[in-house]
């Protein structure tokens, strides 16, 4: 495969333009979803709302992760000096992350994928799994048990599999802390401390499920987990608006367009992604394509695409 037969080198240079304020806009965008959400939490609170506002902001967590991801790969923004101190505090801190140990991390697993060294593989190298598999991988996720292991990492300093390698350390702990403590005490200004919680539990409950459905939906079960060709070793799953909003921020789902061309900024992605369509990319390769993240689900454990084959239409 030749990027240029896909891309004339004047297109190549567009995608890969990157813009401050169109990288400003992006975090802006983010926090006014974290900031609505509370504020309907305080507005209307019940159960109902308590419980999709703590979905909606695992989404949002996941939607951080992905602006600290897009700063370590340089592409939030124009400015190198607003992509390390933006991503750090505005993308990292606030789920006790950290920009530089990820984006260092991250970019070995850019470089070895398709590769039995990939450091990344363990969390789907073991794909297609059974359902009780799933289930139980699900209830440790939604019952805090991942998320409690992924706090404990965060504050200790030592990297985990969402956000560097297993064992890796950090120092960034403590600006973590004073990011969350900024967060709970504007709540509080406004009477609402006690919505923090909601971030808290988030980050101990949907956050993980989240950020495992995407990292399978990326990698796992894909048609050739150890080819070079990123039309082999990843997915793309083209997601409603609804997923977007959950399980997709910020174009993350659009995963083989990033591992081609990691240089080009999140926000060009899907354009890049309908470019290469046009131009025959995907056509001998239909199944490097997930349509929404039920067809992924289905393609992971192979027991739901059999149930859903049974059911009447």
């Amino acid at each position: 495969m030749k990027i240029k037969d896909y891309l004339s080198r004047e297109e190549l240079a567009d995608f890969c333009t990157r813009s401050d304020w169109r990288g400003g806009w992006l975090v802006l965008q983010n926090w006014l979803i974290i900031i609505a959400i509370f504020t309907v939490s305080a507005v209307w609170t019940n159960p109902f709302t308590l419980f999709i506002a703590v979905v909606l902001l695992g989404g949002r967590q996941l939607g951080l992760a992905v602006l600290m991801h897009e700063a370590g790969h340089k592409t939030l923004f124009k400015t190198p000096r607003l992509n390390q101190t933006v991503g750090q505090w505005f993308g990292a801190y606030p789920i006790l992350a950290d920009c530089d140990a990820y984006g260092a991390s991250h970019r070995e697993h850019h470089r070895l994928a398709g590769t039995h060294d990939d450091p990344d593989l363990p969390n789907y190298e073991k794909y297609p799994i059974s359902l009780a598999s799933f289930r139980r991988k699900f209830t440790r996720d939604v019952t805090g048990r991942t998320g409690s292991k992924l706090l404990a990492s965060a504050l200790s300093g030592v990297g985990n599999r969402m956000t560097m390698r297993d064992g890796e350390k950090t120092n960034k702990a403590r600006q973590g802390l004073f990011v969350n403590m900024a967060m709970l005490l504007v709540l509080a200004a406004f009477g609402k401390a006690e919505l923090y919680l909601l971030w808290v539990v988030a980050y101990l409950t949907a956050y993980p499920l989240i950020a495992r459905i995407r990292q399978i939906a990326e990698h796992a079960n894909v048609p050739g987990l150890y080819e070079p060709d990123p039309r082999g070793n990843t997915r793309t799953t083209r997601a409603n608006w609804l997923e977007r909003l959950i399980l997709a921020p910020n174009n993350v789902s659009y995963h083989i367009e990033h591992h081609l061309l990691p240089s080009v900024p999140a926000w060009r992605l899907r354009d890049l992604h309908q470019h290469l369509v046009t131009r025959g990319f995907y056509a001998k390769h239909p199944d490097a394509i997930a349509n929404g993240y039920w067809d992924v689900l289905k393609r992971v454990v192979p027991e739901f695409r059999e149930g859903s084959a049974g059911n009447p239409a």
